[in-house]
């Protein structure tokens, strides 16, 4: 069963490993963290970097959760295990589906690519193909899309990499007939 840890922002990665250590394997299968990619520009060129997807959770595998939550009990900086007040609720069928999808095997959601046409967004390559409807904002300038998703039992925002590799815009005249007007642009 997969379960979310709620650690500190920032302490992810520090958690992860102390996890990784103090607690045996037979009672943590896996801890991972989520990562999208993103680029950004300095020195005047654009760079790949990985950004944490969730930030502020651990994710966990573990078929035994009454053991991990005791060790975790013992872990300096650990939040809780996310659930009910009754209850430590492991993510949906649906959630982990959509972890595996999107970030695969390296739990990394890569750059995905698209085209803009009359305002509507058409993903042509990457994780987000097919889940067009997900989308919120683009950034096109920050190469970056706000997608809302539910996981944890709730809707959360969250940011992934996007790159338009073209724009189309379809424009009216006074007659009521369509002119395309194609404009390329790569960022």
């Amino acid at each position: 069963m997969w379960y979310v840890i709620q650690v500190f922002t920032g302490q992810e990665e520090k958690m992860k490993e102390i996890c990784e250590y103090q607690i045996p394997g037979d009672v943590l299968e896996k801890c991972f963290i989520p990562y999208y990619e993103e680029m950004k520009k300095y020195l005047g060129e654009w760079h790949k970097e990985k950004k944490i997807l969730f930030p502020g959770y651990l994710f966990v595998i573990t078929e035994q959760i009454t053991a991990l939550h005791t060790e975790l009990k013992k872990i300096q900086g650990f939040t809780r295990i996310l659930g009910d007040q009754t209850y430590l609720l492991p993510l949906t069928d649906g959630e982990v589906a959509f972890i595996q999808r999107f970030g695969g095997e390296e739990h990394l959601v890569e750059m995905s690519q698209g085209v803009i046409e009359n305002d509507e967004i058409t993903i042509i390559d990457g994780p987000l193909k097919g889940f067009e409807g997900c989308i919120k904002r683009i950034d096109r300038h920050k190469r970056k899309a706000e997608i809302q998703i539910e996981m944890f039992g709730q809707l959360v925002n969250t940011t992934v990499g996007i790159e338009i590799i073209k724009r189309t815009a379809v424009k009216m005249n006074e007659e009521n007939e369509e002119h395309n007007d194609t404009i390329n642009e790569q960022i």
